[in-house]
């Protein structure tokens, strides 16, 4: 099989690859920024349902679950940086697109809540 035949078959591999790699090396800056972050009086928001939250979270966190976040936006200050949590990663980057595009400067995705924890 030639390069390009590789390529055109195990493209989409190459790419989901490439894309969870990147969400890796974004959290893991996040993770680094954190004490900085914290200095900076962030905001540490995990957008897990109130279930997940109840049964395990992160001490320095409050919950707004992904689905009332647009409109819960009041209270979420614009001024200090809000780090985002869930799961996975994927809630709180939905959390995050959702808050940049009501003008929130300042915010960070750091993936599953445990990485506040540790």
């Amino acid at each position: 099989m030639s390069l390009q035949q590789t390529f055109e078959q195990y493209w989409p591999l190459g790419a989901l690859a490439m894309w969870w790699g990147y969400k890796w090396w974004k959290s893991r800056r996040v993770v680094a920024m954190l004490p900085e972050l914290k200095n900076q009086g962030a905001l540490f928001v995990d957008v897990r349902s109130a279930g997940e939250y109840a049964s395990a979270c992160a001490p320095c966190t409050i919950n707004i679950p992904l689905p009332e976040l647009g409109r819960r936006l009041a209270e979420i200050p614009k001024s200090a940086p809000v780090v985002l949590c869930c799961a996975s990663g994927t809630r709180s980057g939905m959390a995050k697109l959702l808050l940049m595009k009501n003008g929130y400067q300042q915010v960070y995705n750091v993936g599953t809540w445990g990485k506040l924890v540790g």
